[in-house]
């Protein structure tokens, strides 16, 4: 069955708004077309944009709609049950963010329209070869000069990398100052210096592109530092609850597409003389996956207006996220084992579902690294 809709906190606009982007995706995903491409294509974004499924929470100012994030999770909810891996929860969801909350009025004028329409993709730069988790450990450095940065560096495993037209950078500006010597710069992509690298062949997500980019001595305005100059770290950290319930949603809505994906394959296949499902084991296995969604779907819940309210924690959020995307792993290892062979057939969606869920666990923060975000919030 779908994604259910009778949620708490959820009213008829939501309903209304989710039907008409459960209609979108149905007509407008060509996901072996993306994935064999390995890239989702402008024109998408565009028609995204025009449908108004790009940043809900951006100002009508700006040229969003100015809802609240709920919003964003009907969006996000959607299109991963749909078996996408599209970018657009990291523009609507996280990036967005960066420029209503940190931006300048000149940055909101000059680069939220075109996120909200489509026509401009963004990206975010903070891994890199040698730091990912251990976001103070990155080299990349930005150097004041007069009424300018020279940014030099690499980052890798950037999502939307091949496609951004502009990338928010995290570097140092005080390499001597620990976490308090990082900074975000904004970069457009066709500044002198800039470059792209490898559009990386990642094991699955195969239609979100992900890339190496260089920065090889890039001047950029003094204007286009994003908030306070050693600010970055803060402001990456008050923004990461929204990317890690953005990230927990995920989990919940692809591990109830495979669920209902192996309650059909089971109900249809045959052996022994009869169907699959009708074993106890699967209906063991099943009942376990379905009784672990019910409860998701209540946290989630909780979590989406706690976090509409202005209420939901850092570690609330990790909790979230670890939660989540575990019990995602877990539902989606099941129910490709009860596909039998089928299940390691890219022909059949769980093969495909199972591949882009592994990545679940790592990016946002790893499952260990939440756990030691929980773990240190229990010291009283």
């Amino acid at each position: 069955m779908p994604i259910p809709v009778d949620r708490q906190g959820q009213s008829e606009m939501h309903t209304i708004f989710r039907d008409s982007v459960r209609r979108f995706f149905a007509s407008e995903l060509d996901l072996d077309t993306w994935e064999r491409d390995r890239l989702t294509p402008r024109s998408f974004w565009l028609s995204a944009g025009k449908a108004g499924l790009l940043c809900p929470t951006v100002p009508e100012a700006y040229g969003g709609l100015g809802l609240d994030f709920s919003y964003n999770a009907i969006v996000t909810e959607e299109l991963t049950y749909a078996g996408s891996s599209a970018s657009l929860p990291l523009q609507s969801d996280i990036i967005a963010d960066y420029f209503v909350h940190l931006g300048t009025e000149e940055q909101k004028t000059k680069y939220l329209p075109g996120m909200v329409d489509g026509s401009l993709i963004a990206a975010i730069a903070m891994t890199e070869p040698g730091a990912g988790s251990d976001l103070q450990s990155i080299r990349t450095r930005a150097v004041r000069d007069g009424d300018e940065y020279v940014i030099s560096g690499a980052k890798t495993y950037i999502s939307s990398g091949q496609h951004a037209d502009v990338v928010i950078v995290a570097a140092k500006t005080d390499p001597e100052a620990g976490a308090k010597g990082v900074s975000l710069l904004i970069v457009d992509a066709d500044r002198p210096g800039f470059s792209r690298g490898r559009k990386l062949n990642k094991i699955g997500q195969h239609s979100a592109d992900t890339s190496e980019l260089f920065f090889d001595e890039v001047r950029v305005p003094a204007s286009a530092l994003l908030g306070q100059e050693g600010g970055g770290f803060s402001a990456i950290m008050t923004l990461m609850p929204q990317e890690r319930l953005s990230q927990a949603i995920m989990g919940q809505a692809g591990a109830q597409r495979a669920l209902d994906e192996t309650i059909g394959f089971t109900t249809d296949r045959r052996a022994f003389g009869q169907a699959v499902f009708d074993f106890q084991n699967t209906q063991f296995v099943l009942a376990e996956i379905a009784a672990s969604l019910q409860v998701g779907w209540s946290h989630l819940d909780w979590a989406i207006q706690r976090h509409v309210a202005g209420g939901l924690t850092a570690t609330e959020a990790s909790a979230a996220k670890l939660w989540h995307t575990e019990m995602q792993w877990s539902a989606l290892d099941k129910c490709l084992q009860l596909h039998g062979g089928a299940g390691y057939m890219e022909e059949y969606p769980i093969a495909r579902m199972w591949r882009d869920a592994r990545v679940q666990r790592i990016y946002g923060g790893t499952s260990e690294i939440l756990k030691l975000v929980i773990g240190r919030s229990l010291k009283r």
